[in-house]
């Protein structure tokens, strides 16, 4: 996590994002990937600038060895996926709605294994993914059972404040987005609903609330891991000053990392709630 102040408008985004734990979570990470920031990290400014030379032909008598050129994007593996991939307690999970979130969450992956270098095992990433529905599919069950519910003025609501943290202008840019992604509206409408019951949920869980210590454990070791990614302390630039911004102070990121714990602190107990809700269920996965 960048120390700046700049991500504070998407961090009440990103506590929904974190809570699901599956279809829901990577489902909403896409609208808050795809708004604009002018604060962009230089990672992501520089794989663009990367891309985009990349496409640019080479100057005239010189040729880029093979082995500089940017790998081609490799293309999600969704052949044989059957209309029917798992059913829990009878409710089934369908082919249609795992392909919709296996190709949004391979888009990431695939950057990632760009990035890295490291290849891509899609069969483990399946089976991943099939899991992580199920969970969720349990978290959901469970949630209904325990009488809650969320209307479709509730939806519309969380979908604006999502456009609107993501930095898009309406619901219509963020859904635009969603399809770009191979996400129809029905379902991005769909996994809106079981968000909302989710944190419902975790509502009445009794998680406690963090700590300074843990906060206080989080800053250092963020500023720790954004000192190393910048090679150590920056030089002064010209006039005197730092080439790179100041570290905001512990007391300025306290919301930011409040919320940053709060999350993992709900994602912890979801994962416990699941772990015991499968131990209880009838599961069955086809892939």
């Amino acid at each position: 996590m960048p120390l700046t102040t700049r991500s504070s408008a998407r961090f009440s985004t990103s506590k929904k994002l974190l809570t699901s734990v599956a279809l829901v979570g990577s489902l909403f990470g896409l609208a808050a990937c795809g708004g604009g920031d002018a604060g962009g990290s230089a990672e992501a400014d520089g794989s663009q600038s990367a891309s985009a030379g990349a496409s640019q032909p080479a100057s005239e008598g010189a040729q880029a060895a093979p082995e500089d050129a940017q790998p081609s994007m490799p293309e999600p593996d969704v052949e044989n996926v059957p209309d029917v991939v798992a059913t829990v307690n009878g409710e089934e999970i369908t082919g249609e709605e795992f392909t919709a979130a296996y190709q949004a969450q391979f888009q990431q992956m695939a950057m990632q294994s760009q990035m890295s270098g490291q290849e891509m095992n899609q069969d483990e990433m399946k089976k991943q993914l099939a899991e992580s529905l199920v969970g969720t599919e349990l978290l959901v069950q469970d949630a209904e059972e325990q009488g809650h519910s969320a209307t479709e003025e509730d939806v519309n609501a969380f979908l604006e404040e999502t456009a609107k943290s993501s930095e898009l202008g309406s619901v219509d840019e963020l859904m635009a987005t969603f399809e770009e992604q191979g996400y129809p509206e029905d379902q991005v409408r769909a996994d809106a609903q079981k968000q909302l019951m989710l944190d419902q949920s975790i509502e009445t869980m009794d998680i406690p609330e963090p700590s300074d210590e843990e906060l206080k454990e989080l800053y250092d070791s963020s500023i720790a891991a954004q000192s190393e990614a910048q090679g150590g302390a920056s030089a002064p630039a010209e006039g005197g000053e730092s080439a790179q911004p100041e570290t905001p102070s512990f007391e300025e990121l306290k919301p930011q990392l409040q919320e940053q714990v709060k999350s993992q602190k709900e994602n912890e107990a979801l994962t416990q709630k699941m772990e015991e809700l499968r131990g209880a269920a009838e599961v069955e996965i086809k892939l």
